[in-house]
């Protein structure tokens, strides 16, 4: 039953909206994060995606690794959450990066990806990730790096820390 008092539902469809996506690192024995290669666009990717209508950012994130890599995970622990300006018509969103841990031998054997979606995948070191992500990406993934390194999720604006923005004494 819907409780919500009815000058609450304009009030309610009122209120903006964000785009919402999640993704996680996932990392070699040699600590090197594997990175996509989407069909769509040029730069490569997290694996991950948007986070669909009444669906959590760690539900997506669980969901776009069985279905972009055939990987199962239950269990991801937060790294970053980063607020993205609005760039080239999208709109501001908010960025979800899980932990997805080491994937061993037989995971890596075992991935498979959607010929739609995705024509490689690679685990790259910083500096390869680097040339590979956009800027935007790139720092989100190193701060992600970061955060895991001290155990500590951050709260990035545009993929940096506020610190770097100027919002917070160094």
């Amino acid at each position: 039953m819907d409780t919500t008092e009815p000058d609450q539902v304009d009030f309610i469809a009122s209120l903006p909206r964000k785009r919402m996506a999640a993704g996680a690192l996932l990392f070699d024995p040699a600590g090197r994060v594997l990175l996509v290669q989407p069909t769509y666009k040029a730069s490569w990717e997290i694996p991950g995606g948007i986070v669909e209508a009444d669906e959590s950012p760690h539900a997506a994130v669980c969901r776009e690794l069985k279905e972009e890599l055939g990987l199962h995970r239950d269990r991801l622990s937060l790294l970053t959450v980063d607020w993205v300006p609005p760039y080239e018509g999208k709109p501001d969103g908010v960025m979800f990066v899980f932990d997805g841990g080491s994937v061993g031998p037989d995971e890596v054997s075992a991935i498979t990806l959607p010929e739609d979606e995705l024509r490689g995948w690679s685990f790259c070191t910083r500096a390869e990730a680097e040339g590979l992500l956009s800027a935007r990406l790139a720092r989100r993934v190193a701060a992600s790096v970061e955060a895991r390194s001290v155990g500590r999720p951050a709260y990035l604006e545009d993929g940096s820390p506020l610190a770097h923005h100027g919002a917070l004494p160094s």
